[in-house]
C-alpha cells in the first residue's frame, strides 16, 4: 500500500481497451464509501463514454491529451437531489447558499479522489482535468445540469498506454506546521521550493518559456493574473445561476 502512494502518477495516454461497465460500477460503489458531509452524499457523477459527447467535453478542457480517455467522469457538487428530497418530505431546505456549495464541493472532491485510488489499484490510469471550473458553464450546458448542481472535478479514466511519471513533492517540513502556523523567513520559503526548482523537468520548463525561474512560469505563464480573474468571474456567475450565491 505504501509503495502505491509513493509511486503513483497521473496517466495522460490510454489504450482503446474498454473500461467494462461492471468494473466502473464496482469502482464507484467502493468510492462512495468515502467520507461525506453529514452522510448526505452531496455529489453526482456523469459518466461520458459516447465519442461525440467526449469530444464536446474535450473542447471545454482545451483538448488536453488526457481528455481523449475512453471514459470521462464529471463529478458535480449536487444539492439538487437532497433539496428535492427535503421538499418532498415537507422539510425546509435551506441549502441554496455558498456554505452549502462548499460542503457539496468537499464531498465531490473527496469522492473523486477515492475513485482515483480505487481505479488505480485495479490497474487503470487516471488523470484530473484541472480545467473543469474554467469552463464550468459550458460543461453544465453540455451535461444539462439543473439548479444547485455544479461541476467541480473531472477524471479521465482508461487502461494506460504508457506509465505516468511520478512528480516531485514538497518535503513534509515545507507544509506541516506544529500547533500554530509557522512564520517562515524568506530564506526558508526559497529553501522549501528548492525541491521543485531543482527538478529537471521544471528547470527545462522555465528555460523553454524564457523565464528566470519556476515561480515566473506558474504566475506568468500557467496561471496568470488576468486568466485567474476572468475565470473567477465566470465561475461566480455560474454559482449565481445555480442559486448557490
Amino acid at each position: 500500500m505504501t509503495d502505491y502512494f509513493l509511486n503513483r502518477a497521473s496517466v495522460r495516454t490510454f489504450t482503446d481497451k474498454e473500461v467494462e461497465p461492471e468494473l466502473l460500477d464496482s469502482i464507484l460503489t467502493r468510492a462512495a464509501k468515502a467520507p461525506t458531509t453529514g452522510n448526505m452524499q452531496l455529489y453526482s457523477v456523469i459518466v461520458s463514454r459516447n465519442p461525440e459527447m467526449r469530444s464536446r467535453l474535450a473542447e471545454t478542457h482545451f483538448n488536453q491529451p488526457a481528455s481523449k480517455a475512453p471514459v470521462i467522469l464529471t463529478i458535480c457538487a449536487d444539492f439538487n437531489r437532497f433539496t428535492r428530497w427535503c421538499e418532498l418530505r415537507k422539510a425546509d431546505a435551506g441549502f441554496d447558499n455558498f456554505l452549502s456549495f462548499t460542503s457539496a464541493m468537499a464531498d465531490a472532491i473527496i469522492f473523486a479522489q477515492q475513485v482515483v485510488t480505487v481505479a488505480e489499484q485495479e490497474g487503470l490510469g487516471t488523470c484530473y482535468l484541472g480545467t473543469v471550473t474554467y469552463n464550468a458553464r459550458e460543461i453544465s450546458e453540455i451535461l444539462e445540469l439543473p439548479e444547485l448542481v455544479v461541476p467541480v472535478a473531472c477524471l479521465a479514466i482508461g487502461w494506460p498506454a504508457a506509465e505516468g511519471a511520478p512528480s516531485e513533492r514538497l518535503l513534509n517540513s515545507g507544509f506541516v506546521h506544529q500547533e500554530k502556523y509557522r512564520k517562515d523567513s524568506d530564506e526558508e520559503i526559497l529553501d522549501i521550493f528548492k525541491i521543485k526548482e531543482d527538478y529537471p523537468a521544471n528547470a527545462a520548463f522555465a528555460a523553454e518559456n524564457n523565464k528566470e525561474n519556476l515561480a515566473q512560469v506558474f504566475a506568468e505563464v500557467r496561471y496568470p493574473r488576468g486568466m485567474n480573474e476572468d475565470f473567477s468571474v465566470r465561475f461566480l456567475e455560474l454559482l449565481k445561476q445555480k442559486r448557490f450565491i
